[in-house]
């Protein structure tokens, strides 16, 4: 996967107020600035860097700069979002003492996102309509109104960033349900199509946050569990009488060669030299979740 930069930035925040009639897929990018979505309807769901959330209205994501991210947007329903690039740099000069820019660097750890209650949801819609009226307008004192009211927007959204702590913390648990899921696939259907990108699908995810999440959650990438996984499938299968070239194809091995060199590395042993002696057969330590994992 390669994440483009995309964006530029040249004042200290910029606001857009976006309606798409029809949906779309970016790819992954990043920004050298920091970016707030607050989703006003539609279904999209963001992936940013190990996280994925499915957004609702009125919830907020923050993005920090340099952060990989991508959009899945729904065709179904309009999407309208606010979307605010933001200066760090500036906020952080501007009020010092109030660390309003904190929030963005304590979502590396996945808490990204922000679920306003409904009292901050009104407070921040009479804020972010008064900041977009005023950037459309040439009334007096307009660029430090501007400024003030992003302020206030940043100060609403410390204030509700406990809400976003349930949130990540649902977010984690869903991921972790989804690779629990595929890990039992794995193992119950070794011959199936396990491939990152199949796998994926199931679990309803992209390809590669997928793989980033499963490499997370059992320390292995999804090819070389499958491929141990299939390999004592098929030694099981061996040892209780089953011909090698049989096994090799009811564990998911068109190329019985390769199925020979991997299950060498494996085993240290031939495939046909283990037949009906089960402690040929070095033991397995445990992978996390109850499965396989071979001995370092």
């Amino acid at each position: 996967m390669t994440a483009r930069r995309e964006g530029y930035l040249r004042e200290r925040y910029h606001f857009f107020h976006l309606r798409d009639s029809a949906g779309q897929e970016r790819d992954f990018h990043f920004h050298e600035f920091d970016k707030i979505v607050i989703l006003l309807s539609g279904q999209v769901e963001y992936l940013v860097e190990e996280s994925s959330y499915a957004l609702r209205p009125w919830d907020v994501l923050l993005i920090k700069h340099h952060t990989i991210h991508r959009a899945d947007i729904s065709r179904e329903m309009p999407y309208e979002r606010i979307i605010i690039y933001l200066d760090g740099g500036y906020v952080a000069r501007t009020a010092p003492e109030e660390a309003l820019m904190e929030r963005f660097y304590a979502a590396d750890s996945g808490g990204h996102l922000i679920t306003p209650d409904a009292e901050t949801r009104e407070r921040l819609g009479r804020l972010l309509a008064e900041l977009e009226s005023e950037l459309g307008s040439s009334r007096f004192g307009r660029g430090t109104l501007c400024d003030t009211l992003l302020m206030q927007i940043l100060i609403c959204l410390g204030r509700a960033s406990r809400a976003a702590l349930p949130a990540a913390a649902s977010a984690k648990r869903c991921g972790e349900a989804r690779i629990s899921e595929a890990l039992t696939y794995i193992q119950e259907n070794p011959a199936a199509e396990l491939s990152a990108a199949a796998l994926a699908a199931r679990a309803h995810l992209s390809p590669y946050y997928f793989m980033r999440l499963f490499r997370a959650e059992t320390g292995y990438s999804v090819h070389g569990y499958v491929m141990q996984s299939r390999l004592m499938h098929a030694a099981k299968q061996i040892r209780g009488g089953v011909a090698a070239g049989e096994a090799a194809l009811n564990c998911g091995f068109a190329d019985y060669s390769a199925f020979y060199r991997a299950f060498r590395r494996q085993f240290g042993a031939a495939p046909g030299s283990i037949k009906g002696a089960p402690s040929d057969v070095p033991a397995a330590a445990t992978l996390r979740g109850g499965q396989q994992k071979d001995r370092p």
